[in-house]
């Protein structure tokens, strides 16, 4: 596995593999890497010759309150594990590989990214999109595997490279989650014990909104009150925003009538968790 630290020689040894006429798979993360990133790659590989995976945490995605000094980083576990599921490039620049002194260019999608995460982090999809911009622009990947748990994200991404007629197709990686059924995050690690126990209410709040839509009830209202109630149950949960929005546009519904996305974001602590699942009519 080699392990490239500088733009420049990601470039270049990307445009190499090009000539040579290898497909290349790319898994971008921010590292502290778990089972769901690894099921990632997983995929990649099978579409491609070549894998490459980034480790990067993004300053421009988080906010001046969020917790981008505090968020998980071990590289030295994060190279063993790309070492384990053989993977041919480790990209792990810093943030001057990335962003000029006096960067002043952004991406920005304005329509998916407004509601959800978007709402509650002003400014973070404009961090993302520019980043898997750069990204793209340095690894030129054929394929790229983005996970659903962040569902949000996925979809801006896709939007962002429909629209911008990036040449690389996007493949859903599914959640991984735990025995227990909490998605695995990494965030994941920064919960204390009790946080940990009391982050069930997630996977309890969706399995919920499930269970009545199998059970034939469509209003929203109705389902997004049982799932906030699931999670007000735990006295350590603080809801961020529990919302039913359309699959593709990411509007808000009255009633699931198709697709309808049921995502939720929950403070534990400090700590800020994702979760969702696609309910259908």
């Amino acid at each position: 596995m080699e392990i490239i630290r500088s733009a420049a020689e990601m470039r270049s040894r990307a445009k190499y593999f090009k000539r040579s006429g290898r497909r290349i798979g790319f898994v971008p993360t921010m590292g502290a890497l778990h089972e769901g990133h690894l099921s990632l790659m997983r995929l990649a590989r099978t579409r491609s010759g070549v894998l490459v995976t980034s480790v990067f945490v993004n300053p421009s995605q988080f906010g001046s309150n969020e917790d981008l000094e505090a968020y998980p980083r071990d590289f030295a576990r994060d190279e063993a594990l790309c070492r384990k599921e053989r993977v041919d490039v480790l990209f792990a620049p810093g943030p001057e590989d990335v962003y000029a002194s006096d960067h002043s260019t952004w991406v920005e999608e304005t329509s998916l990214s407004a509601g959800l995460c978007g709402a509650a982090r002003p400014g973070h999809f404009r961090g993302v999109c520019t980043v898997v911009a750069k990204l793209f622009n340095l690894v030129r990947p054929d394929v790229a595997v983005f996970g659903e748990k962040d569902a949000q994200q996925l979809r801006v991404v896709e939007r962002m490279v429909r629209d911008l007629g990036f040449p690389v197709q996007i493949l859903r990686g599914p959640i991984v989650r735990e025995p227990d059924g909490l998605a695995m995050s990494s965030r994941n690690r920064l919960l204390s014990p009790r946080e940990r126990r009391d982050a069930l209410c997630l996977r309890r709040a969706l399995t919920r909104a499930e269970a009545l839509t199998a059970d034939g009830e469509r209003s929203a209202a109705v389902l997004r009150e049982a799932m906030e109630g699931e999670i007000r149950s735990v006295s350590g949960a603080s809801i961020d925003y529990v919302a039913l929005v359309d699959d593709v546009s990411l509007k808000p519904v009255e009633r699931v009538e198709g697709p309808t996305l049921a995502a939720l974001a929950v403070r534990f602590g400090a700590t800020r968790l994702i979760d969702n699942v696609v309910l259908e009519a």
